[in-house]
């Protein structure tokens, strides 16, 4: 199973809908993609969290896999996200993505319910299953679907699963990301999805980054991954600072507003949110700006 390819720095990328967010505009996500891309990037988390991949239908995630594959495939390591709250919908998506080229697919945990290990193991095993040779990520991140996927979970499914061949980890405990790290076999594939420990999980053994903040700043991310890479870690610890301040100035709020104002301010047009996200007052737009050049990233 190959995941060589599975590594470095990979924007979660936003989606751009047109205004009220009624319809996907495709040809500004190829943009965004493209830009990106420009920028040293080595791949893109397609149709995540931040790009609000929950509040799509599975058309629409699909032809924007098909979109960005066909603008950049060729240029940097496209990964689908094919999570869904029911299994079927999940493998429909996750067999469309290895027809459609991608690299591999990023499967969320399940929520709503409140699901126990036996139920997310047979769910993430029946996906694995359907796209036989596929590579398979896991993707935890509690503070959206509630269920955890813990360490042990992981280093079972790992065992026992082909393609199951790394995860991404947003659950927010470098702890965990250790533990989950010290117990799966050689070439798992460990993504950090936590902006404000990229370094520390690069340090640990991490493979890379899977960031909201890398659409507005792809350019701290590269500089730490390259900084680890060649053991500098006094250039990597100040890039991680300085990406620290960044991050302050997106989590508050209305979180995928301010990311596609980011990137407006810093040279492309995201478009806009689908509701129930919601836009930036004018206020709001202001203040980001100011805070953006009190950190130093316009």
């Amino acid at each position: 199973m190959k995941s060589s390819k599975i590594g470095g720095i990979f924007p979660a990328l936003l989606t751009p809908f047109t205004k009220g967010g009624e319809k996907v505009d495709y040809d500004r996500a190829c943009g965004l993609a493209d830009f990106l891309a420009k920028k040293g990037v080595h791949g893109l988390f397609v149709c995540g969290t931040t790009g609000e991949g929950p509040l799509m239908t599975l058309n629409e995630r699909k032809k924007v896999l098909e979109e960005v594959v066909a603008a950049v495939g060729k240029k940097v390591t496209v990964i689908a996200h094919t999570g869904c709250f029911d299994t079927a919908s999940t493998i429909e998506l996750t067999r469309h993505a290895q027809k459609a080229g991608a690299a591999a697919a990023g499967v969320v945990t399940p929520g709503f319910y409140t699901f126990d290990d036996e139920c997310l193991y047979r769910h993430f095993k029946s996906v694995a299953d359907s796209a036989k040779g596929f590579p398979i990520l896991l993707y935890n991140i509690p503070g959206c679907v509630k269920n955890v996927i813990k360490p042990s979970l992981v280093h079972r499914l790992a065992k026992d699963v082909k393609n199951i061949i790394g995860m991404k980890d947003s659950g927010g405990s470098i702890t965990a990301f250790n533990e989950m790290i010290m117990g799966v076999p050689k070439g798992f594939v460990a993504i950090n999805g936590v902006d404000e420990y990229s370094m520390q999980a690069l340090a640990v053994g991490g493979a890379g980054c899977v960031s909201s903040t890398a659409n507005v700043v792809p350019e701290l991310f590269i500089a730490i991954y390259r900084s680890m890479k060649k053991g500098n870690l006094d250039k990597a610890w100040d890039s991680q600072q300085k990406l620290c301040k960044a991050c302050a100035t997106f989590h508050y709020g209305a979180l995928v507003a301010r990311y596609k104002e980011g990137v407006r301010l810093r040279g492309f047009d995201p478009g806009y949110v689908r509701a129930p996200q919601r836009e930036l007052t004018k206020d709001e737009r202001k203040e980001l700006a100011k805070n953006m050049k009190t950190a130093g990233l316009l």
